[in-house]
């Protein structure tokens, strides 16, 4: 109130002055009553946790209270995170709020920030009144250390990795597998990766797709499980017709970055007819051990294949099961399986010079023979193989 009289210098007095009002609530921040955060410092694609309390230190009720969680990034942008309303609030009452984010996105400096009672952005008033709000808010400080290593490519033929100009199966199985040191970003999209395939005879590659020309799947996706982040796509193209193919593949993880500088390619063969070359054993001659090489084409593996060991007079002294004591592939074979030149009961041979044959058969029928260089070595299908201790 505001008075005065210029007149008579005696201005009016006030003989009674009355206030009313309707007392509103306060809720007030108090981490005492409780608070967590996860961590001030994490690896991108990491969970933040945060939670705190906030206390209705007045002797009147709240309704349902609303609360507001944003993020401030690097650049000072905002990011809602969450709006939500908990449950009523009255007089004494703590409630203890909690919110969990993924920092994907976010690397660098960022804040986050909690609000109690915000504006409702409905009406644009405060949602309840209240006393004061400049206890309702806080902030914390957390760092994102950006992902940055790239992840890890490999693809295999039928379980093998092969070198370029390969021959391969007519019906490769072909392996893409990805895996990625970041433990909290799952690879779990199969457009991390990209398939591209040349024909003989193009120019140009094609992407793979999920389904061929005919309608045949051809693109099998198996995502990541945490915490081995590593997922897999399997290529099975219907039978590849004779010549040789480009493929080409490249991949991101979830950060995008990529695998490598270049993409991953590799040229390969392919010949639909089941042919065999000659068998070699190495090294030849040998003391302790030797393997056997050759080359498979087509899309069968022989269910025969056997190696006949015999003495220079004609002795059978050894029969070699490689289909049952070795893996076999189609391309390129060194077997696993070791002779250590002793014959069928297990006694060491003697050294000198030992003649052998192979026989493969695929449902009952001869291999046919592939031609080589390397048959100048064999005469009417039989090789030599030396023994010096």
């Amino acid at each position: 109130m505001y008075s005065k009289d210029d007149s008579l210098k005696t201005p009016s007095q006030i003989i009674k002055w009355q206030l009313t009002s309707q007392q509103v609530p306060e809720t007030a921040i108090n981490p005492e009553k409780g608070y967590y955060f996860y961590k001030d410092t994490l690896q991108e694609g990491d969970d933040i946790i945060f939670s705190v309390a906030t206390e209705n230190v007045s002797k009147y009720n709240m309704d349902s209270l609303l609360v507001k969680y944003f993020v401030k990034d690097r650049n000072n942008i905002t990011h809602q995170i969450t709006e939500k309303k908990l449950r009523p609030h009255p007089t004494h009452d703590v409630i203890i709020d909690t919110v969990k984010f993924n920092t994907l996105g976010f690397p660098g400096l960022n804040t986050i920030w909690v609000e109690f009672n915000p504006i409702n952005t409905s009406t644009n008033y405060y949602d309840q009144l209240e006393q004061y709000h400049f206890n309702n808010i806080a902030q914390k400080y957390f760092f994102v250390n950006r992902d940055n290593m790239n992840p890890l490519l490999d693809v295999t033929f039928d379980g093998i990795h092969i070198l370029d100009g390969d021959l391969v199966s007519a019906k490769p199985e072909i392996l893409i597998s990805l895996k990625d040191e970041n433990k909290y970003l799952e690879l779990n999209d199969p457009n991390l990766f990209k398939v591209y395939i040349k024909n003989p005879n193009s120019i140009d590659d094609e992407i793979v797709t999920e389904t061929d020309s005919l309608g045949n799947t051809q693109l099998y996706w198996t995502p990541a499980q945490l915490p081995k982040n590593s997922c897999k796509l399997l290529y099975t193209p219907s039978k590849l017709n004779d010549g040789i193919y480009q493929l080409r593949v490249s991949a991101t993880d979830i950060s995008s970055n990529e695998s490598g500088k270049y993409d991953y390619l590799v040229n390969f063969e392919v010949e639909n007819k089941s042919t065999i070359t000659n068998v070699f054993n190495y090294p030849n001659p040998f003391s302790t051990s030797t393997r056997f090489v050759f080359t498979l084409t087509g899309s069968q593996i022989p269910d025969e294949f056997t190696i006949e060991i015999m003495t220079i007079s004609g002795k059978l002294v050894k029969i070699i099961d490689l289909a049952e004591e070795s893996t076999i592939r189609i391309g390129k074979n060194i077997t696993d399986y070791f002779w250590d030149g002793t014959d069928m009961y297990g006694d060491k041979l003697a050294n000198g010079v030992y003649f052998y044959r192979v026989k493969t058969k695929i449902n009952g029928q001869n291999l046919e023979k592939r031609e080589t260089e390397t048959n100048q070595y064999f005469k009417k299908d039989w090789g030599k193989l030396y023994i010096m201790r």
